[in-house]
């Protein structure tokens, strides 16, 4: 059973920071592609990191409204990825999401998590 379990979310004062994590299993972790989302309520899901599968470089790509402030990675022997979050802003608030992403067979393999809410705010 495939299962993304994302946690650390929270309150936080602007400026804070958080670390989010997901665990994931039931899936051959290391070949996915792994991604932060975060969805604002009437909004549309928006792609904020995302970090290449295992063999390849890294190469985390990040929203242009996160860079240098958000930092996402993975740890492959845990089936972990994170999202660290630094200098928080209001904006940032949203329900934030992990995905996996693979093409196989001529598909597509898209596993969601179930969400974790960031609320920045004095």
């Amino acid at each position: 059973q495939v299962q993304l379990v994302e946690s650390g979310g929270g309150l936080v004062q602007p400026g804070g920071s958080l670390r989010l994590s997901c665990a994931a299993s039931g899936f051959d972790f290391s070949s996915y592609l792994m991604s932060w989302y975060r969805q604002v309520p009437g909004g549309e899901r928006e792609l904020v990191a995302a970090i290449a599968p295992a063999g390849l470089s890294p190469n985390p790509n990040y929203a242009d409204s996160v860079k240098g402030r958000f930092t996402i990675s993975r740890d492959n022997a845990k089936n972990t990825v994170y999202l660290q979050m630094n200098s928080l802003k209001p904006e940032d608030t949203a329900v934030y999401y992990c995905n996996a992403l693979r093409g196989r067979d001529g598909g597509w393999y898209n596993y969601w998590g179930q969400g974790t809410q960031v609320t920045v705010s004095s």
